[in-house]
C-alpha cells in the first residue's frame, strides 16, 4: 500500500482510507462482526486511515471501530469528528455545537468510547455558525497541547473559514465530499486554499455513496431504511440520468479490465498526493475491489476523458437534501 502525507506537520497515512459510518448506520442492515472483520483485513491489506464520527450511530460507530482495533493501536490512524449533536432517544434531532466545552466534553467522550489515549486526527465535522471558528479551533488546540489530540482537521468548510482556522493553529486535513459527480472542491476554491496553505485533502464519498460502483440499478436495491432513498440523486428522474453516466463510467472500465468503483477511485487517487479518498464498506468483498485502485495508473488522456463526461455539475440531482445541505460552510 502506498502512502500519502497529509499536511505538513508529519502525519503520513494510507494512500486510501477505510469510512466506517455505514458499519454502524445510513445504509440499511448491519453485520458487527463482518465490520469488525472488514476492518481487520484493510490493516492486512496495508490500509491504516479509519474514519469514524461521533453523530454516526449516533456514537454506535466509535464503539465499534474501538472494539476492532483492541490491541492493534500502533497499526492504525484513527480520524474522528465532532460537532455535530445528535440524541440517541430522538434520530430525527440534528443540531450544530463547536463550543470549546463542547469540544473537550467531545473529545473525552470519543476517547472512552474508541479506546485509546490519543485522536490521530480530530475534525470539526461540520463548522458552527454560532461559534467563531478561532474559539472552536482554541479549544482544539488546547487538546494537541494536552496529548489528547495529535492532529487537527476540518470538513466541509470553505476557504475563508478553512484559513482562519489555519492561523489559529495548523490544520493537518481537509475533509470534504470529492468524486467524479461531486467535484465542488475544485470551483469553489477549497482545494486551491488547502495546497496554498499546505493542508492535505481528505475525500469522502468517493463512490458517490455507491452509485459510481454500478451495483445499484434501481431505488428498490436500497433497503427500505437506507438514508439514500431521500437523497435527490437517488430518486425518480435523477437516478435515471445519473444511471446514464454510470454507463459510461462501466464503458470506460471495461476498456480498462476494471471495475467502474475501481475506476472512480483511481480518479481520484489521480487528482494529487496530497488526496486521499475514504470509501466505506462494510463488507470485505467490496472493500479487496476498492483497495486494487491504488495499483491503477490512468493515463492522461484517460482522465480527460473522465473529466469530459463527469463534467462539474453533471449529476442529476443536489448532492444533500436542503437541512443537509445547510450545514455546509461556504
Amino acid at each position: 500500500m502506498h502512502r500519502r502525507e497529509l499536511g505538513t506537520q508529519g502525519l503520513v497515512v494510507s494512500a486510501m482510507g477505510l469510512g466506517c459510518m455505514g458499519m454502524s448506520e445510513f445504509y440499511g442492515k448491519r453485520d458487527e462482526a463482518e465490520s469488525i472483520a472488514t476492518i481487520h483485513r484493510a490493516l492486512e491489506l496495508g490500509i491504516d486511515f479509519l474514519d469514524t464520527a461521533e453523530v454516526y450511530g449516533p456514537f454506535a460507530n466509535e464503539e465499534l471501530v474501538g472494539r476492532a482495533i483492541k490491541g492493534k493501536r500502533e497499526k492504525v490512524v484513527i480520524a474522528t469528528k465532532f460537532g455535530i449533536v445528535r440524541r440517541a432517544d430522538d434520530p430525527n434531532y440534528w443540531a450544530l455545537d463547536s463550543r470549546p466545552e463542547r469540544v473537550r466534553a467531545s473529545c473525552e467522550s470519543s476517547l472512552k468510547r474508541l479506546g485509546v489515549d490519543c485522536i490521530d486526527l480530530y475534525y470539526q465535522h461540520r463548522v458552527d455558525p454560532k461559534v467563531p471558528i478561532e474559539e472552536t479551533v482554541g479549544a482544539m488546540a488546547q487538546l494537541v497541547q494536552e496529548g489528547k489530540v495529535r492532529y487537527l482537521g476540518l470538513s466541509e468548510a470553505g476557504p475563508e473559514t478553512i484559513r482562519r482556522a489555519h492561523a489559529v493553529h495548523p490544520i493537518t486535513a481537509l475533509q470534504s465530499e470529492y468524486s467524479l459527480w461531486s467535484r465542488e472542491p475544485e470551483d469553489d476554491g477549497v482545494l486551491l486554499t488547502v495546497r496554498k496553505l499546505g493542508i492535505g485533502f481528505v475525500a469522502y464519498s468517493p463512490l458517490g455513496r455507491g452509485f459510481l460502483t454500478g451495483q445499484i440499478r434501481s431505488p428498490e436495491d436500497l433497503a427500505p431504511d437506507d438514508w439514500r432513498r431521500n437523497h435527490p440523486r437517488f430518486q425518480g428522474k435523477n437516478f435515471k440520468k445519473n444511471l446514464e453516466l454510470v454507463e459510461r463510467l462501466n464503458e470506460i472500465a471495461m476498456a480498462k479490465n476494471a471495475t467502474p468503483a475501481q475506476i472512480a477511485l483511481a480518479w481520484v487517487l489521480s487528482s494529487g498526493d496530497d488526496v486521499v479518498p475514504i470509501p466505506g464498506t462494510k463488507r470485505r468483498s467490496r472493500l479487496e475491489d476498492n483497495v486494487t485502485a491504488v495499483a491503477i495508473e490512468l493515463l492522461p488522456e484517460e482522465r480527460t476523458h473522465l473529466n469530459l463526461v463527469f463534467r462539474p455539475g453533471v449529476a442529476a440531482g443536489a448532492r444533500y437534501g436542503p437541512a443537509a445541505a445547510a450545514r455546509i460552510n461556504r
